[in-house]
């Protein structure tokens, strides 16, 4: 057995998780990985990872932190923190399915507001981030 990568069916996994959940799609336009410009208010990316290895004595684990970025188009940050707020209630300590690997935990690390300059002004943007633990079966 050789270690791989747990990046792709982790992301496979958090789409799912997002996508299947009717309460957060009745919030946002949806879940991408690219958005092509321009693009309608709200939405959900998958963004950025990193990956660490996590091995126990006799078999091959990952730490695979996943950052997620909620964009809105409102004047406060209260729409967008709404939507990583049900992010958050879908993922964090809550089982995955990942393909190939068991899912030993996901934990919640840190949320963020931005708010970008350009004009009108009005686009605003939380960064959600999770460690999500696998190991190889």
């Amino acid at each position: 057995m050789t270690a791989e990568s747990a990046m792709r069916p982790v992301q496979a996994a958090v789409y799912a998780r997002l996508t299947g959940d009717a309460t957060l799609m009745a919030l946002i336009r949806g879940v991408f990985d690219f958005v092509p410009e321009p693009d309608a208010y709200p939405y959900v990316v998958i963004g950025e990872a990193t990956e660490v290895p996590d091995n126990r004595h006799g078999g091959f684990g990952r730490q695979t932190v996943i950052t997620l970025h909620v964009w809105t188009q409102s004047e406060g940050h209260g729409p967008g923190l709404t939507i990583g707020d049900r992010v958050t209630e879908l993922l964090d300590h809550q089982p995955l399915t990942i393909t190939g690997l068991d899912h030993i935990a996901t934990r919640f690390e840190f949320s963020q507001t931005l708010t970008d300059p350009e004009p009108p002004g009005n686009i605003r943007h939380v960064v959600l981030r999770y460690r999500i633990v696998t190991e190889q079966h």
